[in-house]
C-alpha cells in the first residue's frame, strides 16, 4: 500500500509527500479556476499520470523484450468542462524510439490496456490514444 501526506500551503497549493521515497510533489489551481498556474495542477497530474503510466507499462514490455525504448515519449493535451467541473477530454500521442519495428509497436500497443489509471478513470472522460 502507497501513503502520502497531502498538505495545504497557501494561496490554493498543495505538497504532496510520498512517504517511501520522500519525493515532493507541489500543485497549484490552474489560472482558469482562480489559481496562478505556477505548478502543475490536480487535473494535470491526472493527465501526466495516464501518459506516464501507459509509457512505464509500455516500458516494463519493451525491457521484457530488449525493444528499443528510451527515446519514446508522448505529448498531452487536457480538456475540462464546466457543472460540474472535470476533466472532460485527454489526448495522447505517443512517439516511438525511431528504432522499432512494427510487430514491437503493436506489442506495446497491445499493452497498453493493462494501464491501471486508464483502467481507474471515469468512463465519461473522453481518451483518446494515438500511436505515432
Amino acid at each position: 500500500m502507497t501513503k502520502i501526506k497531502v498538505n495545504y500551503l497557501e494561496d490554493l497549493r498543495t505538497s504532496s509527500l510520498h512517504l517511501d521515497s520522500n519525493s515532493i510533489i507541489e500543485t497549484d489551481a490552474p489560472k482558469d479556476n482562480t489559481g496562478l498556474g505556477r505548478k502543475f495542477s490536480p487535473t494535470d497530474l491526472v493527465a501526466s499520470s495516464l501518459g506516464s503510466c501507459l509509457l512505464t507499462i509500455m516500458g516494463i514490455v519493451a525491457k521484457r523484450n530488449n525493444f528499443e525504448y528510451d527515446n519514446t515519449y508522448a505529448d498531452i493535451e487536457k480538456e475540462m468542462s464546466e457543472k460540474p467541473r472535470r476533466i472532460s477530454k485527454i489526448n495522447i500521442g505517443i512517439f516511438f524510439d525511431k528504432n522499432l519495428s512494427v510487430d514491437e509497436k503493436t506489442i506495446l500497443i497491445r499493452s497498453c490496456r493493462h494501464c491501471p489509471v486508464h483502467n481507474s478513470l471515469n468512463k465519461d472522460i473522453e481518451i483518446n490514444i494515438n500511436f505515432n
